[in-house]
């Protein structure tokens, strides 16, 4: 089955440490992340709009899945890694696409309107991205 993701969520997902907007929000991520890190050849289907990470935004927050900021991320991002909405292209393709395509210092151009940027998640996993000879996710730390 495969997982259905936004394009900006194609960096997103490189740089998740287990942080997040609640904790339900952050039960769907971990899965969803603990999945691609351990079944790199899961196949993602690019979408436009709210994907399977946006599924489990709190209600109770003022939600950002439809900003026209967030559409820019996706397509700016997707464009990058060589993607159209529609395209399928398992894990471990995408993460050979961000490491020929996608540099850390890139994240700050990119994602500059995303409240997470200036954490540097993103940049350290993008960075992990070109470092690591199989292209892999990281265990995610301990709480």
């Amino acid at each position: 089955m495969s997982i259905e993701l936004r394009g900006h969520h194609l960096l997103c997902l490189l740089g998740y440490r287990g942080k997040g907007y609640s904790d339900g929000f952050c039960a769907n991520m971990t899965g969803i992340y603990e999945r691609l890190r351990r079944e790199p050849e899961t196949e993602i289907r690019l979408i436009v709009g709210p994907d399977d990470v946006c599924a489990a935004f709190p209600s109770d927050q003022p939600s950002h899945c439809e900003n026209a900021s967030v559409y820019r991320k996706d397509s700016e991002i997707a464009g990058l890694i060589g993607m159209l909405p529609g395209d399928t292209r398992s894990w471990s393709a995408i993460c050979e696409a961000v490491a020929a395509r996608v540099r850390p210092d890139d994240v700050a151009t990119l994602c500059r309107d995303c409240r997470w940027e200036p954490y540097g998640m993103c940049r350290e996993g993008v960075a992990h991205i070109h470092a690591a000879a199989d292209r892999r996710l990281r265990e995610l730390p301990q709480p």
